[in-house]
């Protein structure tokens, strides 16, 4: 199992790289040991079929 941390994004950061949208302050977002954030959900379904970082599948 993958290990990140989840939280409330306080400023706008980009987008998702799942679902492609933005980032917005107030979502629930996942914060993964390399950095990557992602929207909770999108995540959470991500690793359901997938056990590496979407942005960084080598590491």
């Amino acid at each position: 199992m993958f290990l990140f941390s989840e939280d409330v994004l306080s400023k706008e950061a980009g987008e998702c790289a799942i679902c492609l949208e933005e980032l917005q302050q107030g979502d629930t977002i996942a914060r993964l040991p390399c950095l990557c954030i992602y929207h909770k959900g999108c995540i959470d379904e991500w690793f359901e079929v997938n056990r590496w970082c979407p942005e960084h599948p080598s590491d």
